[in-house]
């Protein structure tokens, strides 16, 4: 098996003599695609500049293919492997095709070669119509599709994405994710892509790495980050609203009970009778029936009573908090909220199954 293709070894970046990434060991295997995601100032934009070679460490050292990339000599000959996309396309004053050859020419490519490379890359990026086209002239997401085809048809063995669909309209950024999505899986590019957006990165990255405050927390398939994160500060950045401290009372037939604010959990996860435990539960995973209704229908082993408090508009779906003597946060639909005659105020019965619940071990 072939090791990785970037690597930080005891890499710390500071600035002004604060700490601002501290990565002991991190890895990016060849044909992955890694997002990573964290809030702002998070470093994830420091990450991305120093594995493309684009900003030195303070301490340790980047190697790439196995060596350190000082040993190269040459950072520049190491960078033309690469390709970058940030925020902001970043055009020169000319039309698409010019654009998308600017690279190519650069490296003194044959034209008949550049001319090839820059038909299939605008075809590939559905641009080949906006060819003559001044780039003064194009849309944001346009420009975009033409920053990303004048990265791509340089056939890069890295490519990095900074935020390149922070500014777009959700149609045009849903679009481009799609077709960016099929180009990478086809031609099997390594990409390491950096958003704040979790829905990116879901659709994107066949791997995700959380970083907060400088620190990769974890890294894992999709939906093991979403599903089972490792720590509060993930489950929270991933949108798990629920988190609930409790301690384990006893284990018996496969369930632990937990006990929360007076109130005994069921959970199917082994664990050990005494420790501290954080039980973390999704939106979704919560049901919410009128308070004296008979759950005959339902299977969820936990049923805890409290009051609607308030209820915020969501797309299609509303986010409930009750309050059960810890706040639980719910997603309902605009049907079911109707349809049960829901209001703030109102006494309802939050309901989950045993399988629910994700735990994190107490520190």
């Amino acid at each position: 098996m072939s090791g990785p293709i970037l690597c930080l070894e005891r890499v710390k970046v500071t600035y002004d003599g604060i700490l601002v990434l501290n990565a002991p060991s991190f890895e990016i295997q060849e044909g992955q695609i890694l997002a990573v995601i964290g809030p702002n100032g998070a470093g994830k934009s420091t990450l991305l500049r120093l594995l493309g070679l684009l900003e030195g460490p303070t301490e340790g050292r980047v190697l790439f293919r196995g060596q350190a990339v000082q040993s190269y000599g040459n950072l520049l000959a190491v960078r033309r492997r690469m390709a970058s996309v940030f925020q902001e396309p970043l055009l020169t004053d000319g039309t698409v095709e010019a654009n998308v050859a600017l690279g190519l020419r650069l490296r003194r490519i044959d034209s008949a070669e550049v001319n090839r490379r820059v038909q299939e890359g605008m075809t590939t990026l559905g641009i080949g119509h906006l060819a003559t086209r001044r780039t003064r002239t194009l849309s944001g997401g346009e420009a975009q599709r033409v920053s990303l085809a004048r990265a791509l048809v340089l056939d890069p063995e890295v490519f990095l994405l900074d935020e390149p669909f922070a500014a777009m309209d959700p149609p045009t950024r849903e679009g481009l994710l799609v077709d960016l999505k099929a180009i990478l899986d086809k031609r099997r590019i390594t990409t390491i892509f950096v958003t704040h957006d979790r829905n990116e990165a879901l659709a994107l990255g066949n791997q995700v790495a959380v970083m907060i405050g400088g620190r990769v927390l974890q890294v894992d398939a999709p939906e093991r980050v979403f599903a089972e994160p490792i720590n509060e500060e993930v489950a929270r950045f991933v949108g798990i609203e629920t988190i609930l401290r409790g301690h384990v009372q006893s284990v018996s037939h496969g369930l632990a009970t937990v006990e929360v604010a007076g109130w005994a959990l069921e959970v199917a996860v082994p664990l050990t009778p005494g420790e501290c435990v954080l039980v973390c539960l999704r939106p979704e995973e919560i049901t919410l029936f009128p308070r004296g209704a008979i759950l005959t229908t339902s299977s969820a082993r936990n049923q805890l009573c409290g009051r609607v408090i308030r209820h915020l508009p969501a797309g299609s779906t509303y986010r409930v908090t009750i309050d059960c003597g810890v706040l639980i946060v719910a997603t309902v639909t605009r049907q079911s909220w109707e349809q049960l005659g829901l209001h703030d105020g109102a006494e309802v019965v939050a309901a989950f199954k045993a399988t629910a619940p994700h735990i994190i071990h107490c520190a």
